[in-house]
Formats: structure tokens, sequence, C-alpha cells
């Protein structure tokens, strides 16, 4: 009797929302094309796709005709078309409305595409938590696809992954495959012949096994040195379908859902929280991610069984690895709550759909991807809740919450919220009392997205690499296929070890620096300035707080500080004044720099030419170049793409140190520089006999609508 085996592959394509236009493009020419005619030309492999609402939305408005086509694939029971989130979110993330709006929006859209609702369910990032069953079977899901790394914690060998399991929470069953590790490492980089030959030796008589592999499409062409593999002169696809073609007495590929129509579950399965492997190691501090990377590849490379055993950090603690991601995340949730209190009709239904896009998951953490990084990600998911929250609270019966001790952040410790017509602001007061939200409503620009410079696992990787201790890109596997992208060393540009500077506290505005005589303009920029006092990081005191102003103080060695932060102006021409008071309550002289530090982002990174800082009516410059300005009183920035213009007035002349925020990062594409926002340091000496005070204020005003030279702003 002839040995037989099936062959389940899922394919997971995705773009993220705020991507670029251009490497949507690029990627559909690479990998979801080519992949597309490569089924058209082999009619006899059968897969499941997946395509997120990003990635489904920009091909109805770009490449229809490739729906088209995919549609006719799905028609004639070739391709099977996978569900899940919409907008590709961690469903972990959300609350659980969310997760099923989510659910149900993708099979919505997909039946009005395709004609048919989805069985089966993509997790992004395959981010797993046990209660998701109750989510993803009330949304009308039966099936999901998890990694290998998910079925080793739950003491499942490699050995018992050859079918799926079921699993179940608050009487809600769901099926589980498992991607076979065998074919994930040799799918698509080991030789053909080695695929097909370990998929003959897993065959059975009885032929009840099924191989499961889910994994990016991206894989085939889209990442790193991929396309001439999969593509070109190695044509490794082509090879692989004919030889799935040729194999058919034996071979036969399966979607998941034909596959359980008759087939029974291996058995039952409770499976812990978690992701990959590698998502463990990335969601870990910096120094524990490279001693966990280090004790699972010496487990490894001697064969011991622990390795199986070794996890890293569950994917929730990128909320405490980066203070961004929390913020961002809090921020949805609160969006999440205003839109779910509105009343019924097309103002909730555009909220909603703000929000749901502002939960797309590639900038709420950080690994291989850019993630939390990319500039241009993190700032659209937030104008999308920013839209979403403005929706919601002009609502009838909104709830504002202006001028009130409210938890944020949810760390246990209460904020500063101030919510005008024109923005909403955030102050942090265990950390400086910075403000660490600055949303502008009317053109949904979040000015505060800036990103922190810290330390990293891989810096240690760049700066080998850049030593000149090895390559750090590993020989091609067998038959001249890519290494990994995960092994894979590369550099946009040289000299990136040298830019690998960090930051000791929090990038916020209205920070108050209290500086040595002497500091320099090159110490700010590098974050290396050591101040006299922690006011910059430290606990403020709320001496009052109002509808639109709140007053803080903050007392250290001899230095008494006031710092009023007050909101004003209307929706399109928004104010902000941040008033500092300084007195002497010591026995000593003090001499020191007083300054006020302002960290704004307006997505000016790589010399965009809409980004600009002005002085006067002549000095023009760019938000990701360097500055020192003696002597100024206003000084403006803008840029025309976001509509929107921001213009200091100082109340007495100082100078302006002007440094961008710049951090090395890692993508799937090499290190690079990477711009995240632009710091400002007003600052000013000052003398103080004991007893002796001072003041200094800054305003800014805000212009919604600009596209040219900024004239003047409001202010308060």
């Amino acid at each position: 009797m002839t040995r037989r085996i099936s062959l389940a592959l899922t394919l997971h394509n995705h773009q993220p929302v705020g991507n670029f236009g251009w490497v949507i493009a690029e990627t559909y020419e690479r990998a979801y094309l080519p992949m597309l005619e490569a089924l058209e030309r082999h009619p006899g492999v059968q897969l499941a796709l997946h395509y997120t609402g990003p990635l489904i939305e920009w091909l109805r408005a770009e490449r229809p005709d490739f729906l088209d086509r995919l549609g006719r694939l799905v028609e004639r029971g070739q391709v099977e078309i996978v569900g899940g989130g919409w907008y590709e979110p961690v469903l972990a993330a959300l609350p659980e409305r969310d997760r099923v709006g989510q659910l149900v929006r993708m099979a919505d859209e997909l039946e009005r595409q395709f004609g048919r609702r989805p069985s089966g369910a993509w997790l992004a990032e395959r981010v797993w938590e046990p209660d998701l069953p109750t989510s993803l079977v009330t949304a009308g899901y039966r099936w999901t696809v998890l990694d290998d790394a998910h079925f080793r914690a739950a003491a499942i060998p490699e050995a018992a992954l050859w079918g799926p399991y079921t699993t179940d929470d608050q009487g809600k069953v769901l099926t589980v495959f498992g991607t076979e590790q065998g074919l994930r490492y040799r799918i698509p980089f080991s030789d053909v012949e080695d695929v097909i030959g370990y998929l003959r030796d897993h065959a059975t008589e009885g032929g009840e096994r099924v191989g499961t592999m889910g994994d990016d499409g991206e894989k085939f062409g889209g990442w790193p040195t991929t396309y001439e593999h999969c593509w070109g002169e190695a044509a490794w696809v082509e090879r692989f379908f004919s030889a799935i073609e040729a194999s058919r007495d034996w071979l036969a590929t399966v979607t998941p859902t034909s596959w359980l129509e008759g087939h029974g579950p291996v058995g039952r399965v409770y499976l812990p929280t978690g992701s990959y492997a590698e998502m463990g190691e990335w969601a870990l501090p910096a120094d524990e991610s490279r001693a966990f990377a280090e004790a699972v590849h010496e487990a490894q490379a001697a064969g011991r069984p622990e390795a199986r055993w070794l996890r890293g950090a569950i994917w929730r603690n990128f909320q405490v690895k980066y203070r961004e991601v929390n913020d961002l995340h809090k921020q949805m949730l609160r969006a999440s709550d205003l839109v779910d209190a509105m009343p019924p009709g097309v103002a909730r239904e555009r909220a909603l759909d703000h929000l749901l896009a502002g939960q797309s998951n590639d900038c709420y953490w950080h690994g291989l991807f850019g993630g939390i990084y990319l500039p241009d990600l993190r700032v659209a998911a937030l104008r999308h809740l920013i839209a979403a929250e403005d929706l919601a609270l002009g609502s009838p019966g909104a709830s504002v919450d202006s001028g009130r001790l409210v938890d944020l952040d949810l760390d246990g410790r209460a904020e500063v919220l101030l919510v005008g017509d024109g923005q909403i602001v955030g102050v942090k007061l265990d950390e400086g009392a910075g403000i660490g939200r600055w949303d502008i409503r009317e053109a949904a620009v979040p000015l505060a997205a800036v990103m922190r410079r810290r330390p990293e696992a891989y810096h240690a990787k760049l700066r080998a690499h850049e030593a000149g201790a090895g390559d750090g890109n590993p020989a091609a596997a067998g038959g001249g296929a890519p290494a990994s992208i995960h092994d894979i060393v590369t550099t946009k540009q040289t000299g990136l070890s040298e830019r690998l500077v960090y930051d000791s506290y929090e990038r916020r505005s209205g920070l108050v620096r209290l500086l040595p005589v002497g500091t320099t303009s090159d110490a700010f920029a590098a974050g290396s300035a050591r101040d006299l006092i922690r006011a910059f990081d430290g606990a403020w005191t709320v001496r009052s707080i109002e509808p639109s102003r709140v007053v803080a103080a903050y007392e250290e060695a001899g230095v008494a500080l006031t710092k009023s932060i007050e909101v004003g102006g209307d929706r399109g021409t928004p104010t902000l004044d941040v008033d500092v008071h300084v007195q002497n309550s010591g026995e000593e002289r003090l001499d020191a720099l007083l300054g006020i530090e302002f960290a704004v982002m307006l997505l000016g990174g790589g010399h965009n030419p809409s980004a600009r800082y002005e002085v006067g009516a002549d000095e023009r410059f760019a938000h990701d170049e360097r500055r020192d300005l003696p002597a100024v009183t206003t000084l403006s920035a803008a840029n025309d793409q976001l509509g929107v213009a921001i213009v200091a007035h100082l109340d007495r002349p100082a100078d302006a140190w002007i440094a961008p925020i710049e951090t090395v990062s890692n993508s799937e594409a090499g290190f690079e520089l990477v711009y995240q926002g632009s710091a400002v340091l007003f600052v000013q000496p000052i003398g103080l006999d004991p007893g002796e005070s001072t003041s200094f204020s800054v305003g800014h005003g805000v212009i919604v609508g600009t596209t040219g030279p900024v004239a003047a702003a409001p202010r308060t």
C-alpha cells in the first residue's frame, strides 16, 4: 500500500496601516502577484491565503484585477480565504467588544468580496491567550494556525504535531493547527527535493497525517534576498509546486477547512499564553534578551532537552519595555470606551472605523520589524485614535473629564487630563510633570509622538558587525537558499554604532531643566547633560487644577519650582502655555542655566521638504538638522502635509538648542538611523541669591490648515 500524507499551507499577507504606497506596490510585485500567478499555473496545488484589511483596501483601490483573479481561485476551490481581525490587531490587546468587532468586520468584508464567510482566522503575530476561543467562536470562526512553539509549551512533542487539536474556553470549542517545525525550517529555504523527501518520510499507510505550515507570504519574495530564490533563476516556488503535482499519488495539498471535513482532531490541548519563539526574546529588556538568546542557542547547539522549555516574555511585556507602546495602548482603550458610549449613527460608525484602524498591531511592539520605531506607522495609529476620540467627544452627552486627575497610563498613579476645543493634553506628574500627550483634534496630529533613545539587544550585534567581528551573514542554506531573515546583518549607512546614544529620561514636553553653567548644546543633543536637580523626571505635586490649567510644584536642594500648564484657543488655533517660576529657597547663591524642554514630532525626517523650522522671515531649516539659535523670542515648526504649524512665543529672549532625536533601530531591511522627533531647549542663564526668584514662560500657538510660511499664531 502506498504511504500517503497531506500538506496544508497557510500564507499570511499583511501591510500596516500608514505604510507607504510604494512599499506595498513593491511587495505586491515581488511576492503577492508572483504567488497568484504560480497558483494559476498549478491548479493541482491547494492552499489557504490570508490578506489583512489594509492590504485588501489597497488592492481594491490599486490592483482590483488581482482580487478578481483571486476570487476565481476561491470559486474553483483551489484557495481558501482566511479571516481574522480586519485591521490585523493583536486580539489579546483589545476589549472583547473590539475583538469580535474586528473579526466580524473581516468576515463581512470577505463575504462581500468572495461570496463566502471564512472558517479560519489568522492571529496577528500568532499571539495567543487561552481566552481567545471565546472571541473567535463568537465571531463565527472554527480554526486558527499557531506556531510549533505554542505546542512545545503545552508538552506536545514535534512527532505529535501532524494534525490539529481542539481547545476550548467558556464552552467555545476551537480547532488549532500547529506549524510543523521541520516544514517551517525548510519552506522555502531548503532544496525542493529535501522538502518532498521530508514529507515522504512522514507519510503513513493510513494517510491520517497532515503537515501544516502557516507563515508570512512576504517570505516568498518580499523579504531580503528571497525574490531571486523564489521567483528568479532558482525558481523555488515553481519547482516546489511542480514537485507537488508530480507526487499527487501520495502527497495531497489541502486547505485546513477541507481537512477538517474528513478528519477528526489528534486530541485536546490547552496552550499557555505565548507567540513564536523570537517574539518572546524581543519582548524582554535588552540585557535579558541577550542573555536569553545566548542560553537558547547554547542549549540548542548542545542538543539539550531543556531548549524546548525556554521561553521569553509574553507579548504584553512590550507595554513595559516601551513607555510609548503603553501610552498608545492605553489611549486606544480610552478611545474604545468613548466610542462604545456613542449613540448609534453615522458619527459612531466613522469613529468605530478610526478606532479599529488605530488597533493595527505593527506599532504596538518591536522586534525584527521596525514596529514602534517606525514613525509613520506610530503616527498613523495615533491619528486614527485621535480622530475616533474627537468624534466621540463631540457626540451628545459625552464626558470630557477636563481638569481632572485620571490614571491615563494605568500605572496606579494619576495624570492630569486637559481637554480643550482644539487639543487634548496629558501631563505625567510623577515624571517631571511632562506633557506626554499633545493631540491636535481638528488635524488629528499627535505632537508628542516622540520616541526615546534606549538600548536594544541588537545594538551589540551592530557594534560587532561594524568592528569587523564577522559579517553577521551566515552562509546560505544548502542549494544556494538565502539565510534566514533573523540571521542577516545589514546596514543602510556606515558609522551607525557611533550614533548609539541613549536618553536617561522619557522624552516629553514642558520639562524644566536646571543645568550647570557651562553645559553645552552638544551635551543636550547627546543626552549626556547632567541636571543640578531631578525636576525633569522627578515627582511633582499638584497645587491646583482647573478645567484648562494645572499648577504643580517641585522642591529639591534649595530650589523651589512652580510650573503652570494651560490650554486655550479654539478648534482651529489652540494654544498651550508653560510658565515656570524658580525661587532660591536655599542659603547659597544659585547660578545655573534654566531651560524648558519640548519634544515634538511633525514627521520631519529625511529632510522632508514639507517640514521645516522658521526663524523670522528668512531662516528655514529641516526638522532633522541641529541648530543653536541665540536670543530668540519666536520659533516656528510646521509640516504642510499634516497641515499644522506651531509657533513658540518666549516672554524674553533665550537661546534655542535644537536637536533631532534619532534612534538606531533594526528592521527586516537592516539597521538604519530613524528620525523620532525634535528636541528644543529654550535656555537662559540665571543667578539668584538666597530668597530671590525669577520666571520664564513659553507659549505655543498652533495653526491648523497652514500650508505655507508661518507668520504668527495666537497666544494666551
